[in-house]
């Protein structure tokens, strides 16, 4: 490898916290987002220790599909707008589209302010946790990070999307 590739390739990730690169996508305060919300929608050991016994600091389902869609607008349009900016390639957006669609279904079959229960007992659920596990080791790998680490609390989040 040249010298300049290795810097080059170095230079992409040089800004981490704990693997993953903070500002290598344009938007990527909106990716750190999504991905925290699939990797909790995608972890079902989470959810029977934070969600299921509303454990604080990581908030509930409803705020995991809120940062899922907050800014990005994937309620209402594909992820595929955003290739480039949130997410690296086609494969990773018609991922993440997959796991939209499935939450949002039971999100509108249970209502935003419904319990975590209503969510995780839903038969629905277990397709909704496979795509947002497909989405989020996709995307978790592309950032060097390990996708069965533990997700990170909103306080952490929040410290990530500050850094630059």
């Amino acid at each position: 490898m040249q010298g300049s590739e290795k810097s080059s390739r170095r230079g992409r990730h040089s800004s981490t916290m704990g693997g993953m690169p903070l500002n290598d996508m344009p938007w990527w305060r909106w990716r750190s987002n999504v991905r925290s919300a699939l990797h909790m929608i995608s972890d079902p050991v989470f959810q029977m220790e934070v969600w299921r016994t509303g454990r604080e600091g990581y908030g509930d389902v409803t705020d995991a599909v809120y940062r899922l869609v907050e800014d990005t607008w994937l309620d209402n349009w594909s992820a595929e707008k955003y290739v480039g900016t949130i997410f690296r390639d086609a494969q990773e957006a018609a991922l993440v589209d997959v796991a939209v669609l499935r939450v949002l279904k039971i999100l509108h079959q249970v209502g935003a302010d419904a319990p975590a229960v209503a969510y995780l007992d839903h038969p629905a659920w277990p397709e909704a946790v496979t795509a947002a596990r497909e989405a989020h080791v996709r995307m978790a790998s592309a950032d060097g990070e390990d996708p069965d680490a533990a997700p990170r609390s909103l306080e952490v989040l929040a410290i990530y999307n500050r850094t630059a």
